[in-house]
């Protein structure tokens, strides 16, 4: 162990600090189940601290002076963090946001953030000489565990709840880690890990609990930090976002994320700290429910009912806690989406950004079109969101079962071109009726992309696009459109006088119009146009498959 760095663990509750020999055990003074590393920042010279870090590799352990480890020789690594944030241009737009960026955590060994913790906890335990531990899991942190493990020469004993999806522990089985599934939820199984691990004296990673996850997830904070400055520039080294979003289960992301923000701003590498967007799935949100209640204790929910079991943490416990407290200073709100809500903004976020997540990162998305449309966030807000892992493999209910066409071609497998009978199926199939005429006038090109890419899901639509309001009117006039899709913020003419118009033509009154905007509409307003037009849409209410399901009912 190197003698110059000094690491010491300190209690989240009663503050009591011991120099740091092993990170498996709660506080010696009070027995609280979180206690945090800290580091000597006040040795530590920012400046010359940052021109060392810009010199490395951009990876996670860049940042090795504010991890728990004392020697780097014991670090077990494959490349790991650095991850890029995407900023997003269809999805923005159509939000009306400025500054939407995406962490993209995809780009990890095993395809999710929880490789951060995988690193750090393994290259930690094999610097103690740990050779065998055990984690409960719902799939991503035993999959990085058993990569990790097998790096390390480590054995590793996974437990599953009952309904982590079958191909998630056949991958972490692949790494040589021995898999046990139970037919309990994930708390129940946590508890049956917990009396495994002790039964044989067997290392139990705590999750949250352990020193080394809060640890790692603050490297996301250190890597956005940068990363912002890059993209947005400011006085500082680092710049910190307005939002930090993820979806929360445990906890154990923005916990992280928000002691790697107070640690840059002790530094005085950043000004201030992001707020929070929390979201739990509405099948289990005990810290959703405690913070509408104003409380700062969440009650457990003892039989979460939700598919993305990889959110069903019931009892937050303590973790709650912090993060109500984090909220609080600030700023930030917690918001639950349920199952279904989440599946539609994969399935936007996929055919908008060309990004697909898995379901808890689809959770995240689809709570922050939520705080978008009341408004909690604002269009200036500079946003991060963090992309957790990949939809793959994938789960059959984010596209449900009809998500594709099948073309029968066993009759001309001896025939070297296609027959005509099997183009006239593949017309039969992709749908005989008239095609439809849709114009869409919208000023802003990224969100006229994105309604043109989802009605184009409609085989027998044809879409013709308008980029102000005095062109959509010629366009209306000339073409004679089966329906008209407009903004109403738009310079010179616009989206109200559109209307008007084509309210004053004989020849296009019958002609159905929807409206979606970002503009908050008053009493007034919004009484005139619920009179002249078919449908109202707030942007992003159009983000998802009900947008093409109304637009097809009046079609």
């Amino acid at each position: 162990m190197s003698d110059s760095k000094q690491i010491t663990l300190e209690c989240s509750n009663c503050g009591h600090s011991e120099s740091m020999r092993t990170f498996g055990g709660a506080c010696a003074k009070c027995g609280e189940v979180i206690v945090e590393a800290r580091y000597d920042l006040l040795g530590l010279d920012p400046a010359a601290w940052m021109t060392a870090v810009r010199s490395r590799k951009a990876q996670l352990w860049r940042y090795h002076e504010v991890l728990p480890l004392y020697d780097t020789a014991n670090i077990v690594s494959m490349g790991e963090g650095g991850s890029p944030l995407i900023k997003s241009q269809a999805l923005a737009a159509s939000l009306g946001l400025k500054n939407l960026y995406i962490k993209d955590e995809r780009q990890g060994p095993t395809g999710s953030f929880k490789d951060r913790q995988a690193t750090v906890a393994i290259s930690a335990l094999k610097e103690m000489g740990v050779n065998e531990m055990v984690v409960a899991s719902t799939g991503n942190v035993a999959i990085a565990y058993a990569a990790y493990c097998a790096r390390a020469g480590i054995k590793l004993w996974a437990f599953f709840p009952a309904l982590t999806p079958s191909d998630k522990m056949r991958e972490t089985a692949i790494y040589g880690a021995e898999v046990i599934k139970t037919t309990g939820t994930y708390d129940q199984t946590k508890q049956l890990a917990a009396q495994f691990a002790a039964a044989r004296g067997i290392f139990l990673d705590r999750g949250i609990k352990s020193v080394a996850a809060i640890e790692a997830m603050k490297t996301m904070a250190y890597e956005i930090g940068e990363q912002l400055s890059r993209e947005l520039g400011g006085d500082l080294p680092m710049r910190a976002p307005d939002w930090f979003l993820q979806s929360v289960s445990g906890g154990m992301g923005p916990i992280g994320v928000g002691k790697g923000f107070r640690e840059m701003k002790s530094l005085g590498l950043v000004d201030k700290l992001p707020a929070f967007g929390l979201i739990q799935s509405t099948g289990c949100a005990p810290m959703v429910e405690a913070f509408e209640r104003k409380q700062r204790v969440a009650t457990p929910i003892e039989n979460p009912d939700s598919v993305i079991v990889t959110l069903a943490t019931g009892s937050p416990g303590r973790a709650y806690e912090l993060l109500y407290d984090y909220v609080q200073d600030n700023g930030g709100h917690f918001i639950s989406a349920t199952d279904e809500e989440a599946f539609q903004a994969i399935r936007t976020l996929a055919r908008s950004d060309g990004i697909s997540v898995e379901p808890a990162a689809g959770v995240t998305f689809a709570g922050l079109f939520k705080l978008v449309r009341q408004g909690i966030i604002k269009p200036d807000d500079v946003v991060v969101v963090n992309c957790s892992g990949h939809t793959l493999p994938v789960e059959k209910t984010i596209l449900g079962e009809q998500w594709q066409k099948q073309v029968d071609l066993s009759a001309a497998r001896s025939t070297p071109a296609v027959p005509q009978d099997d183009l006239a199926t593949v017309i039969d199939i992709m749908g005989g009726q008239r095609v439809r005429r849709v114009a869409v006038i919208e000023d802003n090109v990224e969100a006229a992309r994105l309604m043109h890419r989802i009605l184009s899901t409609r085989d027998d639509t044809e879409i013709r696009l308008a980029h102000n309001g005095e062109a959509g009117l010629q366009l209306i006039r000339a073409w004679k459109p089966d329906m008209v899709i407009t903004d109403l913020m738009m310079p010179d003419v616009d989206g109200f006088e559109v209307i008007r118009q084509m309210k004053a033509d004989p020849m296009l009154l019958e002609v159905p119009i929807v409206v979606v905007t970002a503009k908050e509409l008053s009493a007034f307003e919004r009484k005139e146009l619920e009179m002249s037009t078919s449908l109202l849409l707030q942007k992003g209410a159009f983000l998802d498959d009900e947008f093409v399901e109304k637009v097809t009912s009046w079609l």
